[in-house]
């Protein structure tokens, strides 16, 4: 059956008749799921498995934000509480063996999460490098704020899910570290010359090349293309994107909804598929806004619907893994780091 370039989210726990309808009609790549979809585990099962159902593909990706620190869809009490990014930067600071193995912990333990609820893809690892002055968006949701360094910690955490049968996105490529607004509500401009933002900022994703999927960064570069962020730019996507870090995987937009892009939804779909993204993404669950989407998204062809096989086709098998024993030494290696986590 063929699917649309588009992943989409639903508005409440439980699929209600309208989004039945329009997963039947509009046939979404995939789905993304958000605090306001979960109460417990077998309610966010049930959930997963309507939406595929719908669909008519079982195995359709399901992804989510499940990155840890204050970006976290799953939580207590049926979830653990897991470390934010610049948790493994203190323990890397230490030594860089233990950085890489709390990052792998803690990944592969979402992975189980995840896992055991249907969720195939999480938008992890952040390879963003942020600088003093920029947004708190990001924060210490990175890993640090050296390229080689995040590099590093990205991939452990890549490795992490990987181990755990999960799918991951890398994000937010080219980089969002600088940027000196929130694109949930406003469109960052990034003065930085080429030079350094390719010393640093895609120095950081280059050694993450190889990862099957990536979110871009509403933000603009003023270098590169003083008009159009990198989600909407075709010089950001085939100049820096493809060419300079080498990105060959499936490229889906951040959130089409979010403020810091102009026009109507139906406009910037249009220009995120014209700028060279293979899929967008959907996230607020408003029914009106995923007509309007899915009014502008091709079916998924091409190029594009290659990349999506290969994504998908690279989801391994989880390994043997004993849960207990990896959350006891992630905890150790948290107390050492000398944070609770937060």
């Amino acid at each position: 059956m063929t699917t649309r370039a588009f992943i989409t989210g639903v508005s409440e726990t439980e699929l209600n008749a309208a989004e039945r309808a329009f997963i039947r009609a509009e046939r979404p790549w995939g789905f993304i799921l958000f605090k306001r979809n979960i109460e417990s585990p077998q309610q966010v099962t049930r959930l997963v498995e309507e939406m595929r159902k719908e669909l008519g593909e079982p195995d359709a990706p399901v992804l989510i934000d499940q990155e840890g620190g204050r970006v976290q869809r799953l939580g207590p009490p049926h979830w653990p509480a897991y470390p934010a990014g610049a948790v493994f930067g203190r323990l890397y600071d230490i030594d860089p063996v233990l950085g890489r193995t709390a990052a792998r912990l803690s990944a592969r333990l979402i992975a189980a999460d995840l896992r055991a609820l249907g969720v195939t893809v999480d938008c992890l690892p952040l390879a963003d490098v942020p600088v003093a002055g920029a947004d708190a968006v990001i924060g210490n949701r990175a890993y640090g704020t050296e390229p080689g360094k995040v590099a590093d910690i990205a991939r452990a955490v890549t490795e992490g899910l990987e181990q755990g049968g999960v799918l991951p996105v890398l994000k937010h490529i080219p980089g969002h570290g600088r940027a000196t607004a929130d694109t949930h509500f406003r469109l960052p401009l990034v003065d930085t010359p080429r030079a350094e933002l390719e010393r640093t900022d895609f120095a950081a994703f280059q050694p993450l090349a190889d990862l099957p999927m990536a979110m871009t960064a509403h933000v603009v570069f003023s270098a590169l293309d003083p008009a159009q962020p990198a989600t909407t730019s075709a010089t950001m996507i085939s100049q820096v994107i493809r060419s300079v870090i080498g990105f060959q995987g499936l490229l889906m937009s951040d959130d089409v909804s979010m403020n810091a892009l102009a026009g109507s939804i139906a406009e910037r779909t249009r220009a995120i598929f014209a700028a060279g993204c293979d899929v967008v993404l959907h996230c607020n669950g408003k029914l009106d806004e995923m007509h309007e989407v899915a009014r502008e998204t091709p079916e998924l062809s091409g190029k594009a619907l290659e990349r999506a096989r290969r994504a998908l086709a690279s989801r391994k098998a989880p390994q043997a893994f004993d849960g207990l024993r990896a959350r006891a030494e992630l905890d150790a290696l948290i107390e050492r780091a000398g944070t609770t986590g937060a």
